[in-house]
């Protein structure tokens, strides 16, 4: 308030009659130094705050006198909204008369636990992993209906050309390469979807993503972003594009760019078929006992920990970098707990989020399999164009703890996180198709015959959590930001994170195991 008193005199001086009553307002954006809206209110209102000597002279006296008493920026930011907070809180006790309902004791008493410091995040990470467990084991049985339905549609099609006698490359090219992408990425990516986002905007409605925005805030915060970003990035595990979108929240631009560079940092449902595979082949490899399936799922766990933790980090990176700033005043009111309207949970979580993504999907993947069979069945001196371009990048990706082959499904991959494990066992067996395999211990043996241990499959892990984002969230990513530049920028971020780690990790692996 004396800030403000001081301040104010001046302030009303430069200011038009009708807006008088904005001074107070305009005093505290002086002192809280928001550019943008300072920069706004001269634009609008034609009078100049910065350029005026006496207005800068007494702003200085306060930033000092604030200095003295070691108060931050931070602190003075926190000091006006709940300042405004408190006030708004005085005036509604005022004008208005209600009585507390019982459901807001109740909620208060629930609050207590989902926010506490020491239960909040145990219990976060609780809901997630049942979220993520919900997801994994009922989408199988949807996916395996999806696939013998697209198995028989398939024998149809073959049969059909068969009867036309149309040439065995045109069959291969549409039916073996687009319609098998096409109905793979459809079977796997639709009922992990469909299950996902119904739970996640359950939780939406029932009003718990709140209380975990407020949770995650002051790491966000100390990573100068937002608490916001936890929303997005919790969106992130159902699908990096839908989590994108979602970023339309975030209200500061640079905040909003840095959610968008950092969301394909926590692994989708596109990975997590594919990270449960892998972490059951690296349990498998050094246990095998009736708790090997809760080793894998803590060892997914820790995948996931380990994406959270690098969001927060490259978001500080970014703040101090190329994208500098100060994390904007995030005010978040708790809203009750109430009951879920089905209804709405059904359209928004559907056709806005798994329609909507799925459709980009569908339309990268009909050429990306036309192009994935082309490399796969096109020989130069009996020896495939896949097996040219693995035995090319073997070299750098020996050097990352993986092979050829696997750096190339991952490469060929980027229409779809789903079928990256696919071209990778279509490689290894040497088959011009996708293979489809449910058999977990068939692929351990195809992987262990290829040449894996523990440490491929640590990588791989790695690497599957770090690398560029699939085609439909690059696709996302230009749309929502607009610019080329930025979509170049989401792509190689994660990539020479992911490259930088497998180096490190095979690097230390090496390391101990030539001295031990």
């Amino acid at each position: 308030e004396k800030a403000v008193d001081i301040l104010k005199k001046d302030v009303i001086s430069i200011l038009p009659k009708q807006y008088i009553y904005l001074s107070k307002w305009i005093c505290l954006k002086l002192i809280d130094n928001n550019e943008l809206i300072i920069s706004s209110i001269e634009t609008n209102l034609n009078i100049s705050l910065k350029g005026n000597k006496v207005i800068q002279s007494k702003l200085k006296e306060i930033k000092k006198s604030f200095d003295d008493k070691h108060i931050s920026d931070d602190d003075i930011k926190d000091k006006i909204v709940s300042s405004i907070m408190f006030n708004a809180e005085n005036i509604c006790n005022d004008v208005c008369s209600f009585s507390l309902a019982e459901y807001n004791k109740i909620d208060k008493k629930i609050d207590k636990i989902l926010t506490s410091k020491i239960l909040g995040f145990p219990i976060m990470l609780a809901f997630l992993g049942i979220i993520m467990y919900i997801t994994i084991s009922f989408a199988n049985y949807p996916s395996r209906l999806l696939f013998n339905a697209f198995l028989f549609l398939q024998n149809k099609l073959i049969y059909l050309f068969d009867v036309l006698n149309i040439p065995l490359w045109i069959k291969g090219l549409l039916i073996d390469g687009m319609y098998q992408t096409l109905t793979w990425i459809i079977s796997v990516m639709l009922p992990p979807m469909a299950i996902f986002f119904p739970l996640f905007t359950l939780l939406e409605d029932l009003g718990f993503l709140p209380r975990i925005a407020f949770n995650l805030d002051n790491f966000f915060r100390k990573a100068c972003s937002t608490g916001k970003q936890a929303l997005t990035m919790c969106m992130g595990f159902g699908c990096n594009a839908a989590g994108i979108v979602g970023c339309r929240i975030i209200d500061s631009p640079r905040e909003k760019l840095i959610s968008i560079l950092t969301n394909s940092f926590v692994p989708c449902n596109g990975r997590f078929p594919f990270l449960i595979t892998v972490a059951t082949f690296f349990v498998g490899t050094i246990y095998v006992g009736r708790y090997s399936n809760l080793l894998s799922t803590l060892l997914v766990l820790l995948v996931i920990l380990i994406g959270i933790f690098l969001t927060l980090f490259i978001s500080r990176l970014l703040s101090k970098t190329i994208l500098k700033g100060k994390p904007s005043a995030f005010i978040l009111e708790l809203p009750p707990y109430r009951k879920p309207q089905i209804g709405k949970i059904i359209i928004r979580s559907i056709f806005d989020r798994t329609i909507f993504v799925l459709a980009r999907a569908v339309a990268i993947a009909a050429p990306a399999g036309i192009v994935i069979w082309l490399f796969a069945n096109i020989s130069i001196n009996n020896v495939t164009l896949i097996t040219y371009i693995a035995n090319f990048l073997n070299p750098f990706a020996s050097l990352m703890g993986l092979d050829g082959y696997i750096l190339t499904a991952f490469i060929l991959g980027i229409p779809a996180n789903e079928i990256v494990l696919p071209i990778i066992l279509m490689c290894y067996m040497s088959n011009g198709t996708l293979v489809n395999m449910d058999d977990s211990y068939q692929i351990s043996k195809i992987l262990l015959d290829n040449g894996w241990t523990y440490i491929t499959a640590i990588n791989v892990m790695l690497f599957t959590l770090l690398h560029f984002p699939c085609s439909t969230t690059l696709l996302t990513i230009k749309k929502e930001t607009n610019s080329l530049k930025w979509t170049i920028v989401s792509f190689i971020l994660p990539t020479i994170c992911g490259i930088l780690v497998c180096l490190l990790t095979n690097g230390l692996y090496t390391f101990f195991k030539f001295f031990i």
